[in-house]
């Protein structure tokens, strides 16, 4: 076997990563040890059997072989497996070759103990491990177990008798064809489990079946599979997770006093002869199968695929609310994030409020759509219809990944038990009480959020008392109806308090959150981007929606511009009113940063820091809530926040109030008229104060704005919720006819 095979394959395998969009993410390669080692592996296609052995001997620095099933090894594709270091499992000097190369240490090896590729991911069968396949079941393999120990039997025995039976010792140097005694390397041989996860699963028609369709007139069936199945994932830009679990050490397993008598043995052992100890060596192989499969199927890469395919699973009714079904995924990743013991993809690594908001990353929405597609659901408005018979039948193995795709994704994380446990008890808890959960839990995490960043950046003459920055929330009465109220930039919850307090006594259930960066320090707030705003105020709608029946959304200056962003991004908003949005400063300040931001950004490249300008003085309206300190690069999000949404402004098509200052010192009243022109809502209002400040929240005159505010609230409130209209739900009231736009003066 020619062990510098790798630098002729290694261009192949370059050329074959360089026609994929496949990304690979390798976790914890630290757990890699340098001696001998073996790579037990899980098997879900065939792209482990070439592509596995490069990328390990990438990381390795040595030759790593693989085990591959004896149809692999025909033709021109055989010769190119021999020559990566794939070796037949029916070779009949498979095992003499595997434990000389790991005596020696000149080479890896990879094993996958499910003895095939398990295409079901079906491997879990009563609480214990059974792999299913075409022909059956079976328990997994202990090849790999077996093969670290007479490794191991065999590395000590060799010892043993260069000290007291050099014969012996020179009978199995031949007999393995070794160098001499001192060429047995004294690392012990290690199992280091590996588990590779793809994401996303979806076997399509694409190039590579296509094509060969079109070359062989008779593709049998299973290779029809696997190339519409594979080609798909590499095409499409599948990720590949692979993890490297804690190496199992093997030597202590042969202190079983009557191996160390077959180990110490004067007489001459042969390599297949049936030892003394054969027993207790196949129980100590059973033991590691064990340990090396728990720990494999552990290390899963949990995805959003995952978690919905779990839940419709073990969901005990046929028909599931679509928002249900979103609370139930969300808390399972929340609180399996929060808890750990299990390993999520990296799109965990962002905040999953989009799962209750907007689905903007479409992770539910490709996966019912993907599920309908393959006849698992069906949709009936706001309800999905689970085909259960679909989710649950026998299939065909060598069709599974086509036909039943969810059910391959929910087998997938049928051993994370903890990870089960949860879901279980989340699908068969009532809705209300999912809303409950979520609220709670939000909550409880902005306040979190909150308090760790006031002590991150808590400054003494910077920062404000706590109570001016804390999100905060209004219960309202029986009727449920909320608001999401945010405040505006370098300001704080404190900013919208008396607005809250008025809409609180109206009987409506507020919540403002706190905008990330804010109510803290200048600092915190020039760290933060004009997202972090919008999945603040994602979080603030999320709360409030699982609190109430319906809900509303508003907020002043940089806060209006947010409730705007999510009127348009949000179906369940019902409403929406902005306060002094600032599309266009009046600011002589702001004009120039543009060129300060390009100014600071070339003296970052060149390591200028001290020649970076980065806060400009603020002179707030009301210096017990705002900072004194504006950071350019927040100006500059504030700037990008509005440029993007300006041309979404015809997308908003809720009932919508704008509230401008005529004699703004800091927002241009132009702005709010271009705002009332470019909305989409045919119910819509303008109204116009003869204030000359910005913050028309607080201070004199401001229960005439809060007042303006209640009465468009009130309206909305008294009319039929949009949701109602959207299934046929009758109403009892009578809907106001909708008016022209409207604009109006208030002295």
């Amino acid at each position: 076997m020619n062990r510098f095979a790798y630098r002729t394959t290694g261009l192949a395998i370059k050329t074959i990563a360089g026609l994929t969009r496949a990304h690979l993410n390798i976790h914890d390669a630290e757990n890699i040890p340098h001696g001998p080692t073996i790579f037990a592996v899980n098997h879900f296609t065939r792209i482990e059997t070439f592509l596995l052995p490069y990328h390990l001997h990438r990381l390795t620095g040595k030759p790593v072989w693989a085990l591959a099933a004896p149809e692999l090894f025909v033709g021109k594709f055989g010769r190119y497996l021999e020559q990566l270091g794939a070796v037949s499992t029916q070779s009949p000097d498979r095992d003499r070759l595997m434990v000389k190369t790991l005596l020696t240490a000149e080479a890896c090896w990879i094993v996958f103990p499910e003895g095939r590729m398990v295409k079901s991911k079906k491997i879990m069968e009563k609480g214990r491990y059974m792999i299913s396949y075409a022909g059956g079941k079976h328990p997994p393999h202990t090849g790999a177990a077996t093969l670290a120990l007479r490794t191991e039997f065999y590395r000590q025995r060799i010892a043993d008798a260069a000290r007291c039976n050099p014969e012996e010792a020179q009978r199995l140097v031949a007999r393995f064809e070794l160098a001499s005694v001192d060429s047995v390397s004294r690392q012990p041989t290690r199992i280091v489990p590996v588990n590779l996860t793809y994401y996303p699963l979806r076997a399509r028609e694409n190039a590579l079946s296509r094509l060969a369709g079109r070359m062989v007139e008779e593709l049998p069936e299973r290779v029809a599979e696997e190339i519409m199945t594979e080609g798909a994932m590499l095409l499409s830009g599948v990720d590949i997770d692979m993890r490297f679990g804690e190496p199992i050490e093997i030597k202590k397993n042969l202190s079983c006093q009557k191996i160390q008598c077959d180990i110490r043995s004067s007489a001459p052992i042969a390599f297949d002869d049936a030892i003394p100890s054969r027993k207790f060596m196949r129980h100590e192989a059973l033991k590691i199968m064990q340990q090396y499969m728990a720990a494999i199927y552990r290390m899963t890469t949990v995805n959003h695929d995952h978690l919905f395919a779990a839940c419709l699973k073990k969901s005990p009714v046929s028909r599931i609310d679509k928002e249900n079904l979103k609370r139930r995924v969300f808390l399972a990743s929340q609180q399996e994030v929060d808890s750990g013991g299990v390993y999520f993809h990296n799109s965990f690594d962002k905040s999953q409020v989009h799962l209750l908001t907007d689905d903007r990353y479409r992770k539910f929405s490709e996966f019912v759509d993907f599920a309908m597609e393959k006849g698992v659901l069906a949709s009936d408005g706001a309800v999905l219809e689970k085909n259960t018979t679909r989710l649950a039948c026998i299939f065909d193995f060598h069709r599974s990944r086509i036909d039943n795709p969810i059910a391959v994704m929910a087998n997938e994380v049928e051993p994370l038990t903890r990870l089960q446990r949860r879901i279980s008890r989340l699908c068969w808890q009532p809705g209300f009480w999912l809303k409950r959960k979520v609220s709670r839990l939000l909550i409880q995490r902005a306040l979190d959020d909150f308090n760790r960043d006031y002590q991150a950046f808590f400054a003494l003459k910077a920062s404000k008392p706590k109570q001016v920055g804390r999100p905060f929330l209004i219960k309202g009465d029986r009727q449920r109806v909320g608001v999401v109220l945010a405040h505006g930039y370098m300001a704080a919850p404190a900013e919208v308090r008396g607005l809250a307090d008025y809409l609180g006594k109206m009987g409506f259930w507020v919540y403002a959150p706190r905008m990330k960066g804010h109510g803290t320090a200048p600092e915190d707030l020039a760290g933060c981007t004009f997202q972090d705003w919008i999945d603040s105020m994602d979080r603030g709608y999320a709360i409030i929606s699982n609190l109430c029946r319906r809900v509303f959304a508003g907020g002043f200056s940089t806060g209006a511009g947010l409730a705007l962003d999510l009127a348009q991004r949000v179906p369940g908003v019902e409403g929406v009113f902005a306060v002094s949005t600032p599309l266009r400063l009046n600011d002589l300040a702001a004009r120039f940063v543009p060129a300060v931001d390009v100014w600071n950004r070339f003296m970052e490249r060149f390591n200028l820091d001290d020649a970076k300008k980065t806060f400009v003085d603020n002179h707030p309206e009301n210096p017990h809530i705002n900072y004194f300190k504006n950071p350019i690069a927040g100006v500059r999000e504030l700037e990008r926040l509005m440029s993007s949404l300006e041309p979404r402004l015809s997308l908003v098509t809720v009932p919508a109030l704008v509230i401008q200052s005529r004699e703004d010192p800091v927002v241009n009243p132009k702005g709010a008229e271009k705002i009332f022109k470019l909305l989409g809502s045919t119910d819509k209002q303008m109204v116009l104060f003869n204030f000359q400040r910005h913050g028309i929240l607080l201070g004199d005159g401001a229960k005439r704005v809060y007042r303006a505010i209640g009465d468009f609230l009130d309206h909305l409130r008294k009319r039929p919720s949009t949701a109602a209209l959207a299934v046929g739900e009758p109403s009892t009231e009578a809907a106001p006819k909708r008016g022209a736009p409207t604009v109006e003066e208030s002295n």
